[in-house]
């Protein structure tokens, strides 16, 4: 099972020409009429997510991604008129996690790309929010400048409002770029999925936005399970690969947050698992790389778990079971007496990667020359350019308000 080093891949070979036009803008409705395309063994089908019921076997898990999008753009009013924009990727590294930066009262650091930054030439900015029917100022400052992006301090100065709710009032949820149209009042109801609950995402886990309640009265009906994580996407997930290889692509890092009981779930399963989403997927193939760390380093800490980049690559130990792995995560969170894991991880998944945590995916259809697109790859192999085609060729909207597939692994 030992996979291959993938960083040699040239990001040429995954390309295929998107048109603009099969790029959705917006979603359909209901949720769960979007078609879905169902790849397995080289064979594919097609259905609407209504009935997907009729392609995942009974008695299987799903896992999903329950982290929440914020309203991640902020724009600011210069005296001259003209506009700053801040968007919010991800706190300042003195914070353990999102959720305990969200929950910061009064000041708050965070990294920021600003847009419009050479005219920001004032110490402050501010805007005006209403929260309760009081006003409350929130000012806005350029603390460090960093390589790639800004730490930007917020000071709101109120001691009941947290940072969540400021960026509630102040923030406009931010659309892929791709989408090339600007947010709209629907859209902070549409871009989210029904089961979103944790503040921390500036891109929604797309390939949950197709599930409705009546569709998970399905799911129970046939005894399919569901089970969630967290998975705060970053920015990053929309960074085309400019590097002619792969090795030269930098992976984005993502906050990851699990209960105790869900690794206790995948330690003692026999059920088949599938992965809603990338983001689903990246946590569970990294939570398994989390619990071989445990096996080689049994004196490891909460905060030594984090996932590099090519970091599993390396790891000599590729064969450990998937259930003895998360039992010794399990094991390391009782000794550490920790009800939630929480860490990070840049895992690439790619073509010469090994999967082990999943059966199958459930994912939408994305841009050429994307890490996403290398872990369709990774899944089901050369056959990926088949399904592509044949999503192409029959109508198939792509990209994150598209349609979706549910691809089992080759």
């Amino acid at each position: 099972m030992d996979q291959q080093f993938t960083g040699h891949l040239t990001i040429t070979d995954f390309t295929y020409d998107l048109r603009d036009e099969q790029i959705a803008k917006y979603p359909v409705e209901p949720r769960d009429s979007s078609k879905l395309l169902c790849y397995n063994n080289g064979v594919i089908k097609e259905n609407i997510y209504s009935n997907i019921t009729d392609y995942l076997p009974e008695n299987s898990i799903l896992v999903m991604n329950n982290t929440k999008v914020v309203e991640a753009r902020i724009l600011f009013t210069k005296s001259t008129g003209s506009t700053i924009e801040i968007f919010c990727l991800e706190p300042e590294d003195s914070y353990h996690d999102i959720t305990q930066a969200m929950l910061q009262k009064k000041r708050v650091l965070w990294k920021c790309l600003v847009g419009g930054a050479k005219k920001w030439k004032e110490e402050w900015l501010s805007k005006t929010i209403t929260h309760n029917n009081q006003s409350i100022n929130l000012q806005v400052r350029i603390a460090e400048r960093l390589a790639d992006c800004f730490i930007i301090e917020f000071n709101w100065g109120d001691d009941t409002i947290s940072f969540a709710e400021v960026l509630h009032h102040a923030g406009i949820i931010p659309l892929p770029p791709y989408l090339n149209r600007n947010t709209e009042a629907k859209d902070a109801e549409t871009y989210q999925t029904v089961y979103a609950e944790f503040d921390g995402s500036v891109a929604a886990p797309t390939a949950g936005l197709h599930f409705t309640e009546s569709l998970f009265n399905k799911l129970s009906a046939k005894n399919i399970e569901h089970h969630f994580v967290t998975l705060h996407v970053g920015a990053g997930t929309f960074k085309p690969v400019k590097a002619e290889v792969i090795a030269d692509h930098e992976m984005h890092s993502e906050y990851i947050e699990v209960s105790k009981s869900f690794i206790a779930m995948m330690a003692t399963t026999d059920k088949p698992v599938y992965a809603v989403g990338t983001t689903s997927l990246r946590t569970l193939e990294s939570l398994y790389w989390m619990g071989v760390k445990a096996i080689v380093n049994p004196l490891i800490e909460m905060d030594e778990l984090a996932i590099t980049q090519w970091e599993v690559y390396q790891i000599k130990e590729q064969d450990i079971p998937l259930n003895v792995a998360f039992k010794a995560l399990l094991n390391k969170m009782e000794d550490w007496n920790a009800s939630q894991l929480i860490s990070k991880t840049q895992i690439m998944i790619a073509p010469g990667y090994t999967i082990r945590t999943v059966a199958g995916l459930l994912t939408n259809f994305h841009q050429p020359q994307s890490t996403l697109l290398l872990l369709v790859a990774a899944l089901i192999g050369e056959d990926w350019k088949k399904v592509y085609e044949y999503a192409l060729t029959h109508q198939f909207r792509f990209l994150s308000y598209g349609d979706g597939c549910l691809l089992s692994k080759k």
